[in-house]
């Protein structure tokens, strides 16, 4: 019988994100073909540096080698769709980082050919994948909220708040027309629509661009790192630094949320609350090992992620002990256990809750509704036409 370590994969992408993808695959026990690196040298340094055995000279290369089933996609937005697309035509196996394409044209086209290809195709929507975010939804599927009325919340980091900080994803060619409603908005909107078994029908939005001009530095930048003090030349910059949006929900439920990447002191701060006509529930990533549960008639709980304590749905998610904080690199290792195990199956579980293309498209629908509200002034239907 096959197991974990019979199954070979290759990560494309050698920067932040790519490394966290090989950790967590380190510690769920596959086996590791190679890498492949945005240049055939940059892709040979960071193997030695990461101690994986090979770097790919190309997409070419890594696809035809027999060894590799699984492919991780973790390159730059704009390369997603013509990665993901050969991967599935060599009748491999993908998971494929956020958003899922640059276009609502391109993601559906690559739904459909996961759907034809038989193979396992998963978006890495990894905060699905905190314990008690999985409690969470445990807890209202249960009816334990009573009906969902309001949903709302906010995700804010602060590593792009000055002129000189930099990141491939501030220019529209190669992250998208949509920044940070894109690149962290979507990860609140999938999670809260995950959570609530609800999804935004429509959206009035503004969008901002509070610095105009950066300093982009001349030579390769890793996600995060500082580049103030590197050689640069001036960019003009049009995608939205921060994103204010209202939401509607076809049960009647509102709700709102807003994005921002130049909020000083928030590191990487993302919270839902959610209120039903019974209760409230509300959690921060920041703190990941806690979820408050609001009351009227009775005193509010702080719960503590325990297994012990938790729903069946919640302590599933769980590898650790109460008190033994699992955070973001912990969300990975329980994303890609899920994944795996289907793989290894052949076919997606019917219980399996990691995201589909599926879900990656109806990201996509939600930016295009994005863009049209904040340019147009109004009121947009999610997934409705021009």
């Amino acid at each position: 019988m096959q197991g974990l370590s019979d199954i070979g994969v290759a990560v494309i992408g050698t920067g932040f994100i790519g490394t966290v993808h090989l950790w967590a695959l380190r510690r769920l026990g596959v086996r590791l073909t190679g890498v492949l690196g945005s240049s055939a040298g940059r892709g040979a340094e960071r193997a030695a540096a990461l101690g994986v055995a090979r770097a790919y000279a190309s997409l070419d290369e890594l696809l035809a080698d027999p060894d590799v089933d699984v492919v991780h996609v973790t390159s730059p937005n704009h390369a997603h769709y013509a990665q993901v697309k050969a991967i599935l035509a060599a009748s491999k196996h993908v998971i494929c980082e956020k958003p899922l394409a640059m276009t609502s044209v391109e993601s559906a086209e690559m739904v459909e050919l996961a759907r034809s290809s038989g193979r396992i195709a998963a978006v890495c929507y990894n905060t699905r994948f905190y314990p008690l975010n999985q409690q969470a939804r445990g807890m209202v599927g249960a009816g334990e909220l009573g009906d969902i009325r309001l949903i709302t919340g906010h995700y804010h980091q602060d590593w792009l708040a000055k002129p000189g900080d930099w990141n491939w994803r501030l220019e529209a060619d190669e992250g998208g027309t949509l920044r940070s409603v894109a690149d962290i908005g979507t990860h609140w909107v999938d999670l809260t629509s995950f959570i609530s078994g609800l999804s935004p029908v429509a959206v009035l939005a503004e969008l901002a661009t509070f610095i105009p001009e950066r300093q982009k530095p001349l030579g390769p930048v890793e996600t995060f790192a500082r580049t103030s003090d590197r050689a640069s030349e001036t960019r003009r910059i049009q995608t939205d630094d921060a994103g204010l949006i209202l939401l509607r929900f076809d049960n009647g439920a509102r709700g709102s949320v807003t994005t921002s990447q130049v909020s000083h002191g928030r590191k990487n701060a993302m919270s839902w609350e959610i209120s039903g006509a019974s209760a409230s529930a509300s959690w921060h990533s920041e703190h990941p090992d806690h979820l408050w549960l609001g009351h009227r008639d009775e005193p509010n709980q702080m719960l503590q992620r325990d297994p012990g304590l938790m729903n069946a749905t919640g302590s599933a998610a769980a590898s650790l002990p109460g008190g033994h904080v699992e955070g973001f690199g912990d969300t990975f290792f329980a994303l890609f256990r899920a994944v795996y195990a289907d793989v290894l199956a052949g076919r997606r579980s019917p219980q399996s809750n990691y995201a589909s293309f599926e879900d990656g498209h109806d990201e996509m629908l939600f930016c295009d509704a994005v863009i049209r509200s904040a340019r147009d002034g109004r009121w947009v239907e999610v997934g409705g036409r021009e």
